[in-house]
């Protein structure tokens, strides 16, 4: 079998903001089309992790290898490089002036320079795969929460990215709205898509993960396949925190 292609590599990763040390020697290792879910209680460093992934934080010290390449914000243009890894928020952060579709292609054309004519073609293609086909045309303002997510997440991959990160994609939607972006996330990763993704849906790391990550207080404490972790975690502390959200 073909030994699968290493995307993420973090090693020895230190965050600090002023006196708080928020990510204490992270290692972390994620393959081609792997589901890693991170899950811990909130200040665990789990979003922190995410938005060094993404350079939207840049690490103190330590070691970020996106496919095979050492990354370093004086060596690489970061913009660049974020154009691979795509980032799904907890707050959609869709542009209120421009339609769904206007949203979707805006960065494919301005940033990639993808003409306005296939950028199209390819974000009503998106749209469709997100269950929008109806919406093109729609202001943000006139979606519900869980429609503007599935937006946030076309416009995402418009950007062909390698990886898509998501932090807590459905932590400000409402309990109804939540199945609808679980499922498109479950639909990109039958397809394949290497994905990071910081939940607390405990369902969906236990039917798409991978890998599960717990984190506490900065640190790693335990990683494993989600049969394992749920039903056997090894650590007292993934114990304590898995009976209190399952």
């Amino acid at each position: 079998m073909n030994e699968k292609r290493e995307m993420i590599r973090v090693e020895k990763l230190n965050k600090s903001f002023g006196d708080l040390h928020v990510l204490k020697d992270i290692d972390l290792e994620v393959k081609e089309s792997d589901v890693v879910v991170l899950i811990g209680a909130s200040g665990s460093g789990k979003s922190t992790l995410l938005r060094c992934l993404n350079f939207l934080e840049i690490k103190d010290n330590g070691t970020v290898i996106l496919e095979g390449e050492k990354i370093e914000k004086e060596t690489h243009n970061l913009n660049k490089v974020r154009e691979k890894v795509g980032m799904v928020f907890q707050h959609f952060n869709l542009f209120p002036h421009k339609t769904v579709l206007g949203n979707v292609i805006e960065a494919p054309t301005q940033v990639k320079g993808v003409e306005k004519k296939k950028a199209i073609e390819e974000g009503k293609s998106l749209l469709d795969k997100v269950g929008l086909s109806d919406k093109y045309d729609v202001y943000p303002s006139k979606l519900s929460g869980g429609q503007k997510q599935r937006v946030a997440i076309a416009r995402a991959l418009a950007m062909k990215p390698d990886v898509m990160l998501f932090d807590e994609p459905t932590s400000a939607l409402d309990p109804e709205l939540v199945g609808e972006v679980l499922l498109t996330m479950k639909e990109l990763a039958k397809e394949g898509m290497t994905m990071v993704v910081v939940t607390h849906e405990m369902g969906f790391a236990k039917e798409v993960a991978d890998w599960v990550v717990y984190m506490h207080d900065g640190k790693i404490v335990e990683y494993g396949h989600p049969s394992e972790m749920f039903e056997n975690p090894k650590e007292e502390r993934t114990k304590a925190f898995l009976n209190s959200v399952l």
